[in-house]
């Protein structure tokens, strides 16, 4: 399984191609990463509702196909086309750095004190 995860930069209306009702919209998702990317993905059909929850800024995983299709244009030069198609799409929790890198505090009562101290033992420390 394929998928995009990122942040979403963009989010177009869903628009009408052609005359035989055929729906796309378009999310364009800058991905989290040292050369980020911003990559369009398309839903079709009865998935363009899908996008209806979603606003700019929110982190996103997007679970995607890769469509190819050739076409002959008029000068009959045969020419390839690619889509990334998404098929689901959910909101990625948001954690703030600190809290991702920071360990859990142990509480108060972790800290027991030390009950087995020998205070005539000598100090070795060299200072």
């Amino acid at each position: 399984m394929m998928e995009v995860t990122g942040k979403v930069k963009m989010i177009d209306q869903t628009k009408e191609v052609g005359s035989g009702g055929f729906k796309k919209r378009d999310i364009v998702v800058t991905t989290d990463e040292q050369y980020p990317q911003h990559i369009l993905v398309q839903f079709v059909q009865d998935k363009c509702d899908l996008l209806n929850g979603f606003q700019v800024g929110e982190p996103v995983k997007i679970d995607i196909n890769l469509r190819g299709r050739e076409w002959t244009n008029p000068q009959g030069e045969v020419v390839y086309f690619n889509t990334i198609q998404g098929w689901r799409i959910a909101k990625l929790q948001g954690e703030s750095p600190s809290a991702a890198q920071m360990p859990p505090m142990p509480t108060a009562q972790a800290f027991a004190p030390a009950t087995n101290l020998n205070e005539e033992e000598a100090d070795d420390l060299p200072f």
